[in-house]
């Protein structure tokens, strides 16, 4: 058996003791979520999707329609506002950048859609696009 204290033991006790929080090495941004969460309805002649992105900015929201692929992408910043006197020990806000795609049965009307973003969920409405669907192919 082995009489040796193990390393590092006696002085972090000590240093947890004497100052807590102290030496708290500064956090600066957690993760964005992994992926937007997403509902779509659809309701007669469109597609209705609200998608969850909290404490984005309007101006930092970017949607793509290209034929029946819909592309959402968030981004947010984070500005720091510190002064001379202040020293920013932890700050758990979070900053970068997320996208999701998914694809619709059928194409969008690119001309017919809107998008209204309120307290933090985009609802898109996503006409479909008028015209012959699933043509049928002659056999020869």
């Amino acid at each position: 058996m082995s009489n040796l204290i193990p390393r590092g033991s006696l002085f972090d006790d000590f240093f947890k003791d004497m100052a807590p929080g102290f030496f708290i090495k500064p956090l600066h941004g957690d993760p964005l979520p992994q992926s937007i969460r997403v509902d779509v309805k659809e309701n007669g002649d469109a597609y209705v999707v609200e998608a969850e992105m909290p404490g984005v900015a309007k101006e930092d929201i970017h949607v793509t329609i290209d034929g029946s692929v819909v592309t959402l992408r968030a981004e947010v910043k984070q500005m720091d506002a510190q002064t001379a006197d202040e020293k920013l020990l932890r700050s758990e806000r979070y900053y970068g950048s997320v996208a999701r795609s998914f694809q619709l049965p059928v194409d969008i009307d690119e001309d017919a859609a809107k998008a209204k973003f309120d307290n933090g969920v985009l609802v898109l409405t996503l006409p479909k696009k008028k015209g012959r669907s699933g043509q049928r192919l002659s056999i020869e």
